[in-house]
């Protein structure tokens, strides 16, 4: 690590009852709000999809087993995001200074507090509602743990740091929460996945990869002076920009022709006409960006985010369509 270090927060840490509006805006801020809105539509977007494959109806016990699941997942998203940043305050002083560990907002005992209590109702609340969902959340929780904590630390390694991100967000959390729905809907009987939930893990799969490598873009500043090696410091910023723009349109691409492979579970034209739109949207922000410009790079990787998000809005549409 770079004997290096920027000045620190001088700014005492926010206080819940003194100042409740400031500490809970901070609080949303260390809960990373574009991970709590992906999280929260991989949940809504399984619901539906189980739904359509094991051919069930809503139900009161159902829809309190979708609600407790849903906290279940953004307590281990808390978790997971509050952890990375207990462990990257000095570097995201420099990459980040507006995350509340960094700024002074909050103190190291009120970080640990947040993500120790995250971390145990996550797991408490998912062991009450269902071996899958309980199974999901630890697996979850142990690569985060295993990505951001000494002595593993695997965010060091670029490889391994996306194979973290896009394990969890691609693989575990779809393939996890259709398993627990359809164990839920079924009466505790489990339904393998679908085809057509095996081509949207595909999709999160491969397009969360492009996440997980466009996101450190703008943060090569705070990651090279900490001796974090990343994609963008090997390969530099044009060559990562436009690997992870080729990225995402393979997936779009291979969508859009999965559709009609999948034409009883999903409605193929939807998905196509809609994917295509996506598509050109991806094209049409990105074209002519900046590199130098941290900014425009940080604007661009939040559109990103709303496609992905768009993504799990899109594929339940086409599978209620069907």
């Amino acid at each position: 690590m770079s004997q290096i270090s920027p000045p620190a927060s001088t700014s005492s840490p926010l206080n819940l009852f003194e100042q409740p509006i400031n500490w809970l805006y901070a609080l949303w801020k260390f809960c990373r709000p574009h991970t709590i809105i992906g999280t929260s539509f991989s949940v809504w977007a399984l619901y539906p999809v189980a739904l359509r494959a094991t051919s069930a109806h809503l139900t009161l016990g159902s829809f309190e087993q979708l609600l407790g699941s849903w906290i279940a997942c953004l307590c281990g998203n808390v978790y997971i995001v509050g952890l990375n940043q207990l462990e990257d305050v000095e570097i995201d002083q420099i990459n980040k200074p507006h995350l509340p560990i960094a700024a002074g907002e909050f103190s190291r005992r009120q970080a640990q507090l947040i993500i120790a209590l995250s971390g145990i109702l996550a797991l408490l609340l998912a062991g009450f509602l269902g071996p899958w969902l309980f199974l999901m959340v630890s697996i979850s929780l142990a690569i985060g743990t295993a990505y951001s904590l000494p002595p593993v630390r695997l965010k060091q390694f670029p490889f391994w740091a996306a194979v973290c991100i896009f394990s969890v967000r691609g693989a575990i959390v779809n393939l996890g929460l259709f398993l627990h729905f359809s164990w839920v809907l079924q009466g505790k009987a489990v339904m393998i996945p679908t085809p057509a939930v095996w081509a949207l893990t595909l999709f999160i799969l491969v397009f969360t990869f492009a996440i997980a490598i466009f996101k450190d873009i703008p943060d090569m500043e705070g990651d090279k002076q900490y001796n974090i090696t990343t994609f963008t410091i090997r390969l530099g910023k044009p060559a990562v920009f436009n690997l992870a723009r080729w990225v995402i349109t393979t997936c779009y691409l291979g969508m859009m022709v999965a559709g009609w492979f999948l034409s009883t579970s999903v409605n193929p034209f939807f998905l196509g006409v809609t994917h295509l739109a996506a598509l050109v949207l991806l094209w049409w922000r990105s074209y002519n960006i900046d590199l130098q410009d941290k900014s425009a790079i940080a604007s661009c990787y939040q559109f990103i985010w709303k496609l992905f998000f768009l993504e799990y809005l899109l594929f339940p549409i086409a599978c209620l369509l069907a």
